[in-house]
């Protein structure tokens, strides 16, 4: 034979050789990589039904309803509607995962009321900023600069600003009883998924919420119209450094919500009217969005879906709504997102109690240090009178819950852009 002819079939044979060896193995790692991914807890929060605390994906799919979004791969979802509370479908609903920015919706509806009128200014210290984590989103605020609330409520809505919640939760007491009252809110609303550490969402060490949680939250936060109005706006002006002698300018911020602004490789969605998006390292991404069509108003959390698909959270939140509108009236509800507490006073127990016994999550229940927690260098009587006026509004909050399930969207939805 040929040198030539036997070097080549020599090649050739290690090569065929190695393609055996190879393939096999890097199948066997991907393998090996998904067994390491997290699984969620086999026992969940049953808190609006039974399914929901199920793992894995849970729908009813009959003849003639559409099929659910193929190739999802968030660890957690859910498709609600937002008025009447129907979850349509959901996937590991009650899996405690870390937040991140999602959390601020928490904090917003949480400290927006208590810091009125919007015209109200701040003057920054260098003290507010000190404690923003590394690596934080920022608007870009400057100490020894005044901002009103609105301009701060911007910068935490548009730009997911850690800078403007620290000064906001400043402004409201601290950040010790920011936290605290973030807490007593989610068990106000049954978000007993949800523990708080951080007010903006920054990674903390057992700071956990939930597909569904999240999703109480932004339900919750609608009922507000100011909440409504900075979820949904899709640029704005922002006040910049005042430079000596010189008139103080403004840049633009644009919102961070890719379905209302739009991207590379994603549209704004039709209809859509926030929320909240958000990203650490330890979370992934997570987003919880509500849009409007045909009169159907739905709610659809995303909670780290694969990194390797560009903008995975919006394609596939973006998908789950468009299923949403397809199956609503088609499918038959997997469970339900409770009112809050107060809506349920003076009726015993019923579909929106807390859970008892076996439907109580491991670890549910008031938080000690947060009830007795009070603002730091404030006086406790006064934070005890701002506790009581909260809990009044609450309660009345619960009542128009209610009554008034319907709210409106922002006329600015009609103004964005379609698909």
């Amino acid at each position: 034979m040929p040198a030539l002819k036997k070097t080549a079939l020599t090649v050739l044979s290690a090569a065929l050789l190695s393609v055996c060896v190879v393939g096999p193995g890097v199948a066997a790692d991907k393998d090996k990589d998904k067994d390491k991914q997290p699984k969620p807890p086999a026992q969940m929060s049953k808190v609006g039904g039974a399914r929901l605390g199920a793992v894995g994906t849970q729908v009813n799919l009959g003849p003639g309803t559409p099929v659910l979004p193929k190739d999802l791969t968030a660890r957690s979802w859910i498709v609600a509607d937002a008025e009447n509370g129907q979850v349509l479908a959901s996937h590991n609903a009650h899996w405690r995962l870390p937040p991140a920015s999602t959390l601020k919706m928490l904090f917003a509806d949480t400290v927006l009321p208590a810091l009125q009128p919007r015209s109200m200014t701040h003057t920054v210290t260098e003290r507010e900023l000190a404690d923003v984590g590394a690596g934080s989103s920022l608007v870009g605020l400057k100490e020894d600069h005044s901002y009103t609330v609105h301009d701060l409520w911007l910068g935490v809505f548009l730009r997911s600003g850690n800078d403007a919640v620290h000064v906001l939760s400043s402004m409201y007491g601290g950040i010790d009883a920011t936290v605290a009252a973030m807490q007593r809110h989610a068990e106000e609303l049954q978000a007993l998924d949800t523990t708080v550490v951080s007010p903006d969402g920054y990674d903390a060490p057992a700071q956990v919420s939930s597909a569904y949680d999240l999703t109480l939250f932004a339900r919750s936060g609608l009922q507000k119209a100011d909440f409504r109005e900075y979820c949904a706006t899709a640029t704005a002006e922002f006040p910049g450094e005042q430079k000596k002698g010189k008139k103080r300018e403004s840049f633009e911020i644009q919102n961070t919500n890719r379905l209302i602004t739009g991207d590379i490789g994603v549209d704004p969605y039709q209809g859509i009217a926030g929320v909240k998006n958000g990203y650490t390292t330890h979370a992934g991404n997570t987003f919880t969005g509500v849009a409007e069509r045909n009169g159907k108003v739905l709610l659809v959390t995303v909670m780290n879906p694969s990194s390797d698909v560009s903008h995975a959270v919006y394609k596939e939140a973006a998908g789950l709504l468009d299923w949403g509108f397809a199956a609503s009236g088609r499918v038959a509800p997997v469970g339900e997102l409770v009112p809050p507490k107060s809506a349920e006073v003076g009726t015993g127990t019923g579909k929106g109690a807390q859970p008892t016994g076996e439907d109580a999550a491991p670890g549910d229940g008031t938080s000690t240090e947060a009830a007795s927690a009070h603002p730091a260098g404030g006086s406790r009587g006064a934070w005890t009178a701002l506790s009581v006026a909260g809990g009044l509004l609450l309660v009345l909050a619960g009542g128009i819950f209610l009554v008034n399930r319907r709210w409106p969207l922002p006329d600015l939805v009609r103004r964005l852009p379609r698909r």
